[in-house]
């Protein structure tokens, strides 16, 4: 009975494929710190403060307020008399500089900035509500300067916190510090130009009445580089049809043997399904069509994948333990209380995730994070999601230790081995233990990475003053990490044809020949001998 290629493989040979592994990992990290510009690029623009004499006309949709409107100088109080806020129109062009966007940038976000000053005598509450009506058009550089078609449009309620840092009595305008407000995000950036009208209208009600003195108001727009998104999905384009290739190679060396699959072979084809899945470069399509939902799909995508790593990690390790048999062994009844942990975090990040990015689909101006109880139920998710993911890990080392002490005791039984045995054994040993100190580094990177890739998401829009940024070396690393192990899991683990003699470890010259499964090994339906070590270590 024909082993895995782990076992079976000579070391020589072992050794030049963990090497050409290396060096594609070591390139994956050196494109993106020498060739892949930073993920993200971003514009801050200075609003037009524009006078709307028509302010109940504001929501039509063909009337559109741009800069070339009459301008009104906030600084001047005498050119606000007799007007209210209502008439006062905040105009952004985007993007700046007479450039226009790529849809190479993928995705838009848009976040505000307002400048407060104080005012003697007056008083402003620390946490304020602002009432924000905001609508968003879209040109491409064909149509003319004035030809602006409607995007969207809503109402929205933001808090903003300001304090002065002085704790005496400040100057007359003086400024405040004043938190950033997050405005909208657009899931495609697939238009050439886009223009925002934005108000704080006040009515009877008490709306905007907390404002303190508005001197500008500055839009803060991200977006994901385009050069960034060319070497990202020229990544995608290689790993893609290389991980199909190997994972139909994988399952036809399975389906040649007399056995049925074991449940790492279903596991290891099922997380090869979920990478493929996250390798496909749907994004191309953006180049050509306005997808709005890629952002929500990705982030589906990323959370399958991730799903499918950890339960096979835990499996993985958990069939490797080398405990005593149970009636469902080679068996998810086994690890179901395992499963269901991960189950029940993914689907709630994926809840998390439609309750925001799911409505900005029709609604590119809603947030989850506009209200304290928002923010405080986002800002648990992410929390959880980390500490979740802390937890994980630490159990995840706990079951290798246990792995590889539940060999350390069956390795007491070599000594009284034949030769040809106690070298087969020693040199699985070997091999698996190097395979699970791997999974142990891929497992750490991919939930640091995590970790980082929630915080660096979120900080925009709870905490401002933290300035983290994600390396597009991270990107390209964590990324070619993920598929040059599953390639790694896929070749090592797939079932050998080699079939060697079992009474030399040693050819006629000298030269080392592959490890094989002894004939005498028990469970004919184990993926690996090591995992039949425990059931019969004594026999000679």
């Amino acid at each position: 009975m024909p082993g895995t290629i782990l076992e079976n493989l000579s070391g020589r040979k072992l050794s030049i494929l963990v090497a050409i592994l290396l060096i594609c990992q070591i390139t994956c990290f050196l494109i993106g710190g020498f060739i892949a510009p930073s993920p993200a690029g971003s514009q801050s623009i200075l609003s037009t403060v524009c006078l709307d004499e028509e302010p109940n006309k504001f929501h039509e949709q063909d009337r559109w307020l741009t800069k070339e409107c009459k301008s009104i100088d906030l600084a001047n109080e005498q050119a606000a008399v007799g007007l209210n806020a209502s008439n006062f129109v905040f105009v952004a062009k985007m993007p700046l500089y007479g450039m226009d966007f790529s849809r190479w940038q993928q995705n838009l976000v848009g976040v505000l900035q307002i400048d407060m000053l104080y005012k003697s005598g007056q008083s402003i509450n620390s946490v304020i509500e602002l009432t924000l009506d905001s609508k968003l058009a879209f040109r491409s550089k064909w149509d003319s300067e004035n030809k602006w078609t409607y995007l969207s449009s809503s109402q929205e309620k933001r808090t903003v916190e300001c304090m002065l840092l002085e704790d005496k009595e400040p100057k007359d305008k003086y400024p405040y510090s004043c938190s950033t407000v997050p405005l909208f995000e657009l899931g495609s950036l697939h238009h050439d130009y886009y223009l925002l009208n934005m108000r704080l209208p006040v009515d009877d009600k008490g709306m905007n009445v907390d404002l303190g003195f508005i001197h500008d108001i500055y839009l803060n727009i991200i977006h994901m580089n385009g050069g960034f998104t060319k070497v990202w999905l020229s990544l995608k384009t290689v790993f893609f049809p290389v991980l199909i290739a190997i994972m139909v190679w994988f399952w036809r060396r399975v389906h040649m043997l007399a056995r049925t699959p074991a449940l790492l072979e279903y596991l290891l084809l099922i997380v090869g399904v979920t990478l493929a899945f996250l390798n496909v470069p749907l994004e191309f399509l953006t180049l050509h069509f306005n997808m709005p939902y890629m952002l929500l799909l990705g982030d589906i995508r990323q959370g399958v994948f991730y799903a499918a790593l950890l339960s096979f990690w835990i499996i993985f390790a958990g069939e490797h333990m080398l405990i005593k048999e149970t009636p469902h062994k080679n068996s998810l009844r086994v690890y179901w209380m395992h499963l269901s942990g991960i189950l029940v975090g993914c689907l709630s990040l994926l809840i998390f995730d439609l309750c925001e990015r799911g409505v900005q689909l029709y609604n590119p101006f809603y947030s989850i994070w506009v209200t304290p109880i928002g923010t405080n139920l986002a800002l648990s998710f992410i929390i959880l999601a980390g500490i979740s993911a802390g937890i994980y890990f630490i159990f995840l080392c706990y079951m290798i230790w246990k792995a590889f002490k539940n060999i350390s005791i069956k390795k007491s039984v070599l000594p009284s081995m034949s030769t040809v045995r106690r070298l087969h054994y020693e040199g699985i040993i070997y091999r698996f233990n190097f395979l699970m100190l791997a999974t142990v580094v891929c497992a750490a990177v991919t939930i640091i990475s995590f970790i980082l890739s929630q915080i660096a998401e979120g900080q925009n829009k709870w905490d401002e003053n933290m300035e983290l940024e994600v390396s597009s070396a991270l990107f390209t690393g964590v990324y070619g990490m993920w598929n040059i192990y599953i390639f790694a899991m896929l070749v090592l683990y797939a079932p050998s044809h080699k079939q060697w003699p079992t009474d030399t470890i040693c050819g006629d010259n000298g030269e080392e020949v592959e490890f094989s499964r002894l004939p005498t090994d028990p469970c004919p339906n184990e993926i690996s001998s090591l995992t039949s070590f425990a059931s019969k270590v004594s026999m000679d």
